[in-house]
Parts: structure tokens; sequence; C-alpha cells
């Protein structure tokens, strides 16, 4: 969809940091989106800006009413963002933090008894949260098995499992490791048909960058996200709860505002950040819809992105001009198969004979940065169950091209066929 608008792509990468070069090794190519997305100046600008103001919010001169302004504004614009027209969304420590706080609460404050369920696909973050308050809680926890296959978990999986006393349920909307979208939506369903009552939290931490979210239509109770991987910074996460989550008893200061999650003064930096992202969106949305209405053109770059990120993506694994795709290297294992539609701008993969890091390093060698997922905490749960002690991860974002995809098929055929 870029390809319709001459010049789009290059605007695109003109808006991020160090897009083409690293301050350490020089010219490069991104493809470790998944490890942390490239940063927009804009929040580069920002973040100094904040930086230097010693005011905190809710004191009586106009710089403080300046940044609770500043802070009132990037809750709507990540309200817009987010499609969430109820709930609330508040600043934490990091999105791993944030999952942690919103599924203890939920399991530790809802009814006695009864079960958790999560699925094998979920990052640690909130498989380790869910598992251990419900011990304590003395909640059964219920694991879904996720499809090697496919790289992800259906619907269908968690309607053979959950039950109706099933308390907290957890879900993964896109794995980091095998690159694979999960149908929330779907999957809500299925459990409200069982377990109308249960809390409902979803990982969105690898989903954000790729646009397309709508919480409305989720049917959830809560939503994580990093923005460090949402073209923002490190340091702090975002989440976005229902009403009857917010209404949950949890840590906060006595007599305190009612409904408050965060606790001590927040970075107006931060958050004044997430008001860049959302407008850096915006601003790709109306080169594909006219329309007035932001959250249109929010959608609208949701839908460009995803198409961009298609294009990539079957260029690595079918081939770009002449140059053959990953399928067509007979020593190139692929992780949830070839034309998966549930895959978003990754590629997992491993070379046989070849040990993994080796790879990655003939790649970096060729100023092209991909990343090892290994068997440990992370990447367990899902390279075990494929008996593989790694991976080459391989994750592309909106401001990547073809042109670099055409340079890492020939880096990767000079590679394998050296063996």
């Amino acid at each position: 969809m870029f390809d319709q608008h001459p010049g789009l792509i290059d605007a695109v990468r003109d808006r991020f940091a160090h897009v083409a070069t690293c301050p350490a090794q020089g010219e490069r190519i991104f493809f470790e989106n998944a490890g942390g997305a490239l940063t927009l100046k804009s929040v580069v600008e920002t973040s100094a800006h904040y930086a230097a103001i010693p005011d905190n919010q809710g004191r009586d001169n106009a710089m403080s009413r300046d940044l609770v302004d500043v802070i009132a504004k990037a809750k709507a614009d990540m309200m817009t963002f987010l499609n969430a027209k109820e709930g609330q969304v508040f600043v934490g420590e990091s999105g791993t933090e944030l999952l942690f706080r919103m599924i203890s609460n939920a399991i530790i404050e809802s009814a006695e008894g009864g079960t958790v369920i999560g699925t094998t696909l979920e990052h640690p973050a909130s498989r380790s949260a869910a598992q251990r308050w419900a011990k304590i809680a003395r909640k059964d926890y219920i694991a879904v098995p996720h499809d090697n296959g496919t790289g992800s978990v259906e619907a269908s999986d968690y309607a053979a499992l959950v039950r109706p006393d099933t308390r907290v349920a957890t879900i993964i909307h896109t794995s980091p490791v095998t690159g694979m979208a999960v149908d929330v939506a779907a999957v809500v369903q299925a459990i409200r048909a069982v377990a109308p009552d249960c809390y409902i939290i979803v990982d969105g931490i690898q989903h954000a960058a790729h646009g397309r979210l709508d919480i409305d239509s989720y049917g959830i109770d809560g939503y994580a996200i990093s923005p460090y991987k949402v073209f923002s910074r490190h340091g702090y996460g975002i989440a976005w709860i229902s009403d009857r989550l917010t209404a949950l008893p949890h840590d906060s200061l006595i007599d305190g505002p009612e409904g408050n999650w965060e606790l001590g003064t927040r970075d107006t930096g931060a958050y004044a950040t997430l008001s860049d992202v959302v407008g850096y969106f915006d601003w790709l949305g109306q080169h594909f819809t006219g329309s007035d209405d932001p959250r249109t053109r929010l959608e609208a770059a949701g839908k460009a992105i995803h198409g961009h990120e298609q294009s990539l993506t079957d260029a690595m694994l079918h081939g770009t001009g002449n140059l053959k795709g990953l399928a067509d290297m007979p020593q190139v294992r692929i992780i949830g198969g070839l034309d998966n539609p549930r895959r978003e701008g990754l590629v997992a993969c491993w070379v046989e004979g070849r040990d993994t890091i080796d790879v990655i390093r003939a790649l970096s060698d060729r100023g092209i940065r991909v990343h090892i997922r290994k068997a440990d905490h992370y990447s367990g749960n899902i390279l075990d169950p494929l008996d593989r002690p790694d991976c080459i991860r391989v994750s592309m974002c909106h401001y990547n091209t073809v042109s670099e995809v055409a340079h890492f098929l020939t880096a990767m055929r000079e590679i394998v066929e050296a063996g």
C-alpha cells in the first residue's frame, strides 16, 4: 500500500531516529523491532523537553496546570488509539509490571476458588503472573497448549478447557517469538460463553506497533503495552483497564483519589510521548483516507501498516525480484509455516547444520541486525516443543523496505551456501 504513495516510505523513515545507522556499528539494517522498535524523533525531543522541567502535577501554578493538561490529552489520545470508550489508561513501570498488577488483582479479588486459564504461547510476563498468583489464591492454573504448526492458539483451544468457575483468563495478542497473532475477540467470546464474569487480561506488547487495536470489540478487562516497542522509549508501560477492574481493591494511598491505579508521581514526558506516537499514526493514516475523524485515520494507518508488513514478510519468505526467498533455501526451517495469515512482520527460523549464533554474527558482519531466541525462560515455551535450542528472529516494522529484505536474502544465501 505504501507503493501507491511516491515518497511516503522516505517520509516515514525520516521520522525515526537511527533508521539506517547504529551509533556503535555504523550503517545497518534494523530487523530487531520485536526487541524494541525504532524511536520517533519527536519522542526524543519531547523527552528532553519535559526532563528539564522541575514542576510537578497538581500544584497551583501555570506550569503545573500545563503538565496536567498534557497528561489529560495523552490519556484521551490513547483511548482513541485503543478505541476504548470506557475504562481508563494509566502509566506504570513497564508492560511486564502492569501485567503483573492487573493479573494479581484480578486473581486475588475475584471469587474464591475456581481456575485461572492461560496458554503456552504467552510471554512469561503474563504466564508467570498468572501461575504465581493462582497458587497464592489457591486457584488451579490451566495451560492451553498452543499449536506448534501455526505458532498460535485458537478460540477452540480455550473453549476446550475453560470452565464455568474460571475466574481470570490471560491472552497474548501476538507472540514475540513466532510473530503470530491471536484472534482476541474470538477467544474472549469462547471464554465468556462458559464463564461470563471472567476477568480477561491481554498482553498487547508485541502487537501494538502493528496498529489495528480495538478494545471496544474485544470485551476484555485489561490490556498492556510497552511503549518502547511502539516507537516511544524505555522506562514506562501503559495499561488500559475496564471500569469493573478499576473498581477492584488494589494498591493505592489511603484516602487517595478513587479509582487511581498510579503509585506516585508519574513522568509527564512519558505521557507526552504517547501523544507523539498517536499523532504519528494519525499522520500516516491521512495518506490513506480523507476522513476528518481521528479514529478513522488511525484505522487506515493500521490497515496500511498491515499491508506493507505483509509485503515484507512475503518477500522474505518467497523472494523478490530475482532473489530466492527463505522458502527456497532447503537448509532453512520456518517456525509457524510459510503462508500463515496470523504472521505480523516477523519470521522465526533456523538453518539446519549451522549454529544459530554463527548465522546471526555473519548477518551482523554484513550490516544486518537480527536476534537469537534461546530456549530459556523467555522462549523455551515455544522452542522446547520443537526440540530447538534456539532460532533466528527477524522482526520487521512498517518503516523497513523491500530493498532491505533483498539485502537480507542476499546475505542469507551467501551464509547458507558457505555452510
